[in-house]
C-alpha cells in the first residue's frame, strides 16, 4: 500500500483515481501530477516502481498543498472572516448559509434539523 501526503491510497486503482484519495487533489491535479512524473493513465498503483512513488510524493509536497495544511488554511480564512464580524462571518457563526441562498424554507443542510415552533399555525 502506497502512503502519499500521510494518506494510505488504494493499490488495485489506477492512480489518477487514487490520487483523488488525497484532500485538495481532485480530478485536474491528479491528472497533472502523473503527466509531470510520465505514467501513462491505465497504470495501477500496485504496478508503480518506488521511484515513481517517490517522484509522486515530491511533486504534491512542491507544488500542492493538501490534506492538513489546507484543511488549516481554510478554517484559519473561515475564522478570519469571524474576527472581522463581516456579513460572510457573521453567516459563518450562526451557522446559515453564507453565499445568498434562501432560508425561509430549505437551507436544512446549514441550519440542521428543523425545531418546531410552539403555537406557530398557519
Amino acid at each position: 500500500m502506497a502512503r502519499i501526503a500521510g494518506v494510505n491510497i488504494p493499490t488495485n486503482k489506477r492512480v489518477l483515481i487514487a490520487l483523488q484519495y488525497i484532500h485538495g487533489i481532485g480530478q485536474k491535479s491528479a491528472r497533472d501530477i502523473i503527466t509531470k512524473v510520465g505514467i501513462e493513465d491505465a497504470r495501477r498503483v500496485n504496478q508503480l516502481t518506488d521511484a515513481e512513488v517517490l517522484a509522486i510524493r515530491e511533486t504534491i509536497d512542491r507544488d500542492y498543498t493538501v490534506e492538513g495544511d489546507l484543511r488549516r488554511e481554510n478554517s484559519m480564512n473561515i475564522k478570519r472572516l469571524m474576527d472581522l464580524a463581516c456579513y460572510r462571518g457573521l453567516r459563518h457563526r450562526k451557522g446559515l448559509p453564507v453565499r445568498g441562498q434562501r432560508t425561509h424554507t430549505n437551507a436544512r443542510t446549514r441550519k440542521g434539523p428543523a425545531k418546531p415552533i410552539a403555537g406557530k399555525k398557519k
